[in-house]
């Protein structure tokens, strides 16, 4: 149970695609933490004793969503012994160590707080190294630990020196193996499963490797079927127009980092009986590769093997979102948190870009990362939306984010399920942001 209290004389910033603010609103929230009640404050009447807010000057956005999240690291970049291939199984073996697992525990807490002070109410994991972030969500579901609702993927399934592998992957070359390892993350928790389609861009070993088709079909096909039977969505890391044809014949439901589209991509995206739902959603993350392409070499470390997968990708990504918006595919915001020059305090950057890059109406990029990725993760009947009946995930600004997606770096106040963080403390990476502030 949390305080009820009423939040009055705020600008609600609907999160629909035309861009609605209604002035002067108050939002009721009860004793469970939903939404009780919103209309004009004028016309509200609020019961003697009940806990008011005056958020006179201030507007209220639906709780933001991350549908990409890695917690195990904080964006700094990569040291190349997490990704060369001679040492990577070294750093597995002491991740799922008791030393490494106890860190990872302390960083994903950490984490999750940070991305719930900026305004991030769900997060969606989408490769962890074990089942840290499941230890994590339990805590937080228990009242032990306040924080935004988390969506644990635990490790992703790869194959055989496929991206992520091994350090955040279970390894499984036939469908056999794969549907197995798909059974073991959801026994231990998972509410989502991810899948390496293709190849990436950190771990790249040659201009070309991101987006090189990895796993089979078939296995991908199994590991769908398995997660499906449970009703859990699968993503896919995919960055080839052929990487995401092949993952999304297998029934895929969610499309990570994207690419260009023809017209059978179009319509497996519109039309997909393999999926869990019928139809199948992009999910760009325009910061995993944007730095490595726009900042110099000498400030981001990215060799040139990187940088230069990066900009493939980067022009698949723009391409794919562009494509999404023209036909009515379902296109959600995550931001791949974790990776070099992504760190947790930055969602508001993931929006600023796809509006800038892609060119996107702001309301649209808003509507995106809020009901866009509520209706994605099943969740439109919980959150993403300031409407009477849902939980009260809401993020509340000194500015209209509609005006500048940079007021989301420093909340007036969050609310997670009705639970108030009265003063958020963002916890940021200077030097980083500095140069992001290049972009």
């Amino acid at each position: 149970m949390s305080t009820p209290f009423a939040l009055t004389h705020v600008s609600v910033v609907t999160g629909d695609t035309a861009g609605t603010v209604r002035p002067d609103q108050t939002i009721v929230v009860d004793a469970h933490g939903r939404i009780e009640l919103v209309g004009p404050t004028a016309e509200v009447e609020l019961p003697a004793g009940l806990l008011r807010v005056d958020g006179t000057g201030k507007f209220v956005s639906p709780g933001l969503i991350n549908a990409h999240a890695h917690l195990f690291a904080d964006g700094k970049p990569l040291p190349a012994i997490y990704t060369r291939p001679r040492t990577t199984r070294y750093v597995a073996w002491f991740m799922r160590s008791p030393a490494g697992q106890a860190l990872l525990r302390k960083r994903a807490r950490e984490n999750a707080t940070t991305q719930l002070h900026t305004g991030v109410t769900t997060m969606r994991t989408v490769g962890d190294v074990m089942y840290e972030v499941v230890t994590t969500r339990n805590a937080i579901e228990s009242g032990e630990l306040t924080g935004p609702r988390l969506l644990p993927s635990g490790p992703l399934m790869a194959i055989t020196g496929g991206h992520g592998a091994p350090t955040i992957a279970l390894i499984g070359d036939d469908a056999q193996t794969a549907r197995a390892n798909t059974r073991r993350n959801l026994q231990h928790g998972a509410e989502a499963i991810k899948i390496s389609a293709t190849g990436g861009v950190t771990d790249a070993i040659a201009v070309g490797y991101a987006g090189k088709p990895e796993m089979p079909e078939a296995s991908m096909r199994a590991v769908c079927e398995e997660a499906h039977e449970a009703g859990v969505l699968v993503a896919a890391h995919a960055q080839s127009t052929e990487g995401v044809r092949a993952a999304l014949r297998a029934g895929v439901d969610t499309i990570e980092h994207g690419s260009s589209m023809d017209e059978e991509l179009i319509g497996l995206y519109l039309d997909n009986p393999a999926s869990l739902r019928g139809r199948s959603a992009m999910i760009p993350t325009l910061q995993a590769c944007l730095p490595l392409v726009k900042l110099d070499p000498s400030i981001s470390g990215a060799t040139e093997i990187v940088r230069e997968n990066a900009k493939l990708v980067l022009e698949e990504m723009l391409s794919g979102i562009r494509s999404a918006a023209e036909h009515g595919i379902l296109l959600g915001v995550g931001t791949d948190s974790g990776v070099s020059y992504v760190t947790h305090s930055n969602f508001w950057r993931e929006m600023d870009l796809t509006a800038r890059y892609a060119g996107l109406d702001p309301a649209a990029v808003l509507s995106a990362a809020t009901r866009g990725n509520a209706e994605i993760l099943g969740l439109t009947q919980v959150t993403g939306e300031i409407t009477p009946g849902r939980d009260a995930d809401l993020v509340v600004t000194e500015a209209n984010p509609l005006e500048g997606f940079r007021t989301f770096s420093a909340p007036w106040m969050v609310v997670a399920r009705g639970e108030r963080i009265v003063h958020p403390e963002v916890s940021r990476i200077a030097e980083i942001d500095a140069h992001l502030d290049t972009l």
